[in-house]
């Protein structure tokens, strides 16, 4: 089977490698000034590049575009006729609805359609790593024939229903999840100050926190941005965690603690109840990864985020550990160290206290509680400049650390998830 790539960015050459270590023989293409370094760089891996993706199309058995959400109808609309009779055509892109969208309007009507999503970045070789195969147009015989190809990739195969199944697990595990990390990240650069030379954020909860913003800013805004605004479901459930985050915000600074708790109960008895498997993560580990030279100095933080965060779970009545067959390392560190503050007595009721009744964190839940509101918006309005703009203004302000953090998040994922 030959392999095409249109769109041989990070996750097209990644893959394109991939397949070719495997001993398939693999064509690519990507913008024309591109062509002479990509010849030069894959080469080596005798990967065929095409000047024009119209050569790519009609040479495939396999083709693949590994495009930009926002991009996908466009290049689509240009290469997608040219795709050779019978072959089964994917995608790469994080939302499906517009990917598929596109297929539909641009493919011809004798190719199959099975489409793809790698759950994980462009720092993790596709071995060991999930990859959602997502059935739309073909019988089952062409679809077992992907099944085939894509194994030979060694990845963790997760076999979806449909593409609105995807994009519905997608919204949770990795657009809400962005958004939270995000707006972490906002509000410290607003306020003009690093997390970890805070002695509220050097506990080990908060080393995971901070690496994994850290990771999601090391990254190219147009890859979160399109999750979050073209995901149809991903809207409602960023504007219910900005719902949760406000609503909590105003019993934390009205003290009304007996509502507070009430509402933190009910969302951790739906979510953490008995019959889950448990993430367990390592305590110690956790308090290995520290940015901070004074990590002995801890001081109790309210934990706004992840209270939101499960408070929005339940009031959705979303089960995250379903979504954990979609899961990214951002995502299932996030819901990590939501079962570790909520099914740890002593943990929670520090983090509640603190909610209501410390002062001198009230500051920074303030600009916590401004920055989702400032995603949400952009969001709500389908602002994809506007997010990128957004995205890249706090990416400046920690780019002197993006480099470590990725490297120590990566530490961290592989640590922490180590079966």
């Amino acid at each position: 089977m030959i392999i095409g790539i249109i769109g041989l960015g990070d996750m097209g050459k990644l893959y394109a490698k991939a397949f070719a270590q495997k001993g398939l023989e693999v064509y690519g293409s990507d913008l024309p000034q591109n062509y002479e370094r990509l010849c030069e760089e894959l080469n080596p891996y005798q990967i065929k590049v095409f000047l024009d993706g119209r050569e790519t199309a009609q040479n495939s058995d396999l083709l693949i575009f590994s495009v930009e959400t926002d991009k996908i109808k466009d290049v689509v609309a240009r290469f997608g006729p040219y795709a050779k009779p019978g072959a089964i055509v994917a995608g790469q892109t994080s939302v499906k609805h517009p990917e598929i969208a596109a297929f539909e309007e641009f493919l011809p009507a004798d190719v199959n359609i099975i489409t793809i999503h790698a759950l994980h970045g462009p720092g993790f070789v596709p071995k060991g790593q999930k990859l959602a195969v997502i059935p739309h147009r073909c019988n089952q015989k062409t679809y077992q024939q992907m099944l085939e190809v894509l194994q030979l990739l060694e990845t963790d195969l997760v076999e979806m229903e449909d593409y609105h199944q995807h994009d519905k697990i997608v919204a949770d595990t990795q657009a809400v999840t962005h958004v939270g990390f995000e707006s972490m990240g906002t509000a410290c650069a607003t306020a003009g100050f690093y997390p970890w030379e805070s002695a509220a954020y050097i506990g080990g909860i908060d080393n995971v926190k901070i690496l994994i913003m850290l990771r999601i800013f090391s990254y190219k805004a147009h890859v979160y941005a399109g999750m979050a605004i073209l995901n149809p479901y991903a809207k409602q459930q960023v504007k219910q965690y900005a719902v949760s985050e406000s609503e909590l915000f105003k019993l934390m600074i009205q003290e009304d603690e007996k509502e507070l708790r009430k509402r933190l109960y009910e969302a951790r008895d739906f979510v953490f109840h008995e019959s889950q498997t448990p993430i367990l993560l390592d305590d110690e580990v956790m308090r290995e990864f520290s940015l901070s030279a004074n990590s002995k100095l801890r001081k109790p933080n309210s934990h706004l985020s992840i209270l939101s965060m499960v408070d929005a779970w339940n009031k959705l009545q979303v089960n995250p550990y379903d979504n954990l067959i979609c899961q990214t390392p951002p995502f299932r560190l996030r819901l990590g160290i939501a079962e570790y503050l909520f099914k740890n007595e002593d943990l929670l009721e520090e983090s509640i206290e603190t909610a209501l009744y410390d002062k001198s964190i009230r500051g920074d839940d303030l600009e916590f509680h401004s920055a989702v509101r400032d995603w949400c918006t952009i969001i709500n309005y389908g602002d994809i400049d506007g997010y990128k703009l957004h995205f890249n203004h706090t990416q400046s302000f920690f780019k002197d650390r993006l480099e470590r953090g990725r490297q120590l998040s990566a530490e961290l994922i592989r640590r922490l998830t180590a079966e």
